[in-house]
């Protein structure tokens, strides 16, 4: 349980609302954010349970504007499986209570996610690849997911790497952003560490998430999204290597 106190409710509020305008600018990135930087003021396990809310009632509204959901998830479902999977496995990382190793583990993930983005060529998957390589990928989000509360690596530069139009991009990343979201919070409630008070300040944390979107989205009109979004990442990078690096210091 964690206590909700002033500086706890102006912490998470500021960051939902900075997560959400960095996904209104670039179109993702607010889990990300708010674990990054919520990891850093509070355990893994509590910033993940604070996630839940806001990131459902993004995500499948990003996976409910695109035109083909019928057809992507006839398309991606053994992938989605593989996320619910691994999401179960790897959650009893973060719900150990070894808070060192798991700010670690997470400040690993951003770090990987960043320097990937920033760096990595676009690659593309071979169709006949797809098949048996979707649940493979979904697998190891999920145990990423589970384990750090981050869920956009390897999935996003997997489908990314699919060649699929913009459109269907989005649409499938806000498919496997709502089935990571919603097979989290199974698993911490599978192992009792969800807790409703949590949810209560995370209910509340969506309304700066959107509001934080729709500004964004004027942000995004004004400044060109690629130097944001490189900035962004650098400074992601900067706040992973610091938590990775935390324990040993």
């Amino acid at each position: 349980m964690m206590d909700s106190s002033i500086p706890l409710v102006v912490a998470v509020t500021a960051t939902f609302f900075a997560a959400g305008l960095v996904k209104g600018v670039t179109g993702m990135g607010l889990p990300t954010v708010a674990m990054g930087v919520l990891g850093a003021l509070f355990s893994p396990l509590s910033a993940a349970s604070l996630l839940i809310v806001p990131s459902f009632v993004t995500n499948v509204w990003q996976l409910l504007a695109g035109p083909n959901l019928g057809t992507l998830g006839r398309r991606f479902w053994p992938m989605m499986l593989g996320v619910v999977v691994g999401t179960i496995a790897g959650s009893s990382l973060l719900t150990s209570g070894d808070t060192v190793l798991t700010t670690s583990a997470l400040g690993c993930a951003l770090v990987l996610y960043a320097v990937w983005t920033l760096v990595a060529r676009q690659i593309r998957v071979p169709a006949i690849l797809e098949p048996w390589l979707s649940p493979v990928i979904g697998v190891a989000t999920g145990a990423i997911t589970g384990g750090t509360g981050v869920f956009v690596i390897p999935a996003v530069p997997y489908l990314q790497a699919l060649g699929l139009e913009k459109d269907d991009l989005v649409q499938a990343l806000g498919l496997s952003f709502t089935v990571s979201t919603i097979a989290l919070a199974a698993a911490l409630q599978w192992r009792s560490a969800l807790q409703i008070d949590n949810l209560a300040v995370s209910a509340l944390a969506t309304a700066p998430a959107l509001a934080g979107m729709w500004a964004g989205q004027i942000i995004r009109n004004r400044v060109s999204s690629s130097t944001f979004r490189h900035w962004f990442l650098i400074s992601l990078c900067v706040l992973g290597a610091e938590m990775f690096t935390r324990p040993f210091l």
